[in-house]
């Protein structure tokens, strides 16, 4: 039987956050060894249905050829991919 998708329930906004977050991170870190990143901060914030996420990345320029905005933009589209994946979009 295919459940009824007007009664499934959706994912709770703890999920969503910790899902976005888990992401963002997980870009990071397969970008940069974690002894390289001087400091991160990822802030989710899922309200009213908005999923707003921003990055901040601090890493030595020497660290990889990758620019910390390019990961830090990178971490951002994943957060928001995972996201999506979560309510089947």
């Amino acid at each position: 039987m295919t459940p009824d998708p007007s009664t499934a329930s959706e994912p709770s906004d703890e999920t969503v956050v910790q899902t976005a977050s888990d992401a963002a991170e997980d870009v990071i870190f397969s970008a940069y060894k974690q002894s390289a990143v001087r400091d991160y901060d990822v802030t989710v914030i899922f309200e009213d249905g908005v999923l707003e996420v921003d990055v901040y990345l601090n890493v030595p320029e020497d660290a990889t050829e990758r620019s910390p905005d390019d990961v830090a933009d990178d971490a951002a589209l994943a957060a928001r991919s995972a996201v999506d994946d979560l309510f089947g979009e």
